[in-house]
């Protein structure tokens, strides 16, 4: 089960990083920016499958877009100077207790 944990993480990571550098292609002009959002989506993917042998598919997914959401935004302010706004922050808490609960509460 731990293993599968790294590999959520390893996917979180690079589905941020993905996200990160589509924003960098600028609509994939730039070929380095797309080259990598490209490799980071697959190895993403790959790590999301490894995951999903055990963990079942609709909490995995549920839990990488909440982390990636929240990563992206993270990354978004600190990289591009990208402040979300009052109603924004309210649903990133939102997405957050809503990760906490699926995994905390929720059946598995």
């Amino acid at each position: 089960m731990i293993t599968s944990y790294i590999f959520l993480i390893a996917a979180v990571t690079l589905g941020t990083a993905s996200n990160i550098f589509a924003k960098e292609a600028e609509g994939f002009t730039k070929i380095f920016p797309s080259l990598l959002s490209a490799l980071t989506i697959v190895l993403c993917m790959y790590c999301l499958s490894q995951v999903m042998k055990t963990i079942s598919a609709g909490y995995t997914y549920a839990t990488f877009a909440g982390l990636c959401i929240i990563a992206t935004t993270i990354i978004g302010v600190l990289r591009f100077n990208q402040w979300p706004n009052f109603y924004a922050f309210i649903g990133l808490i939102f997405i957050v207790i809503g990760v906490i609960l699926v995994n905390l509460l929720g059946k598995n």
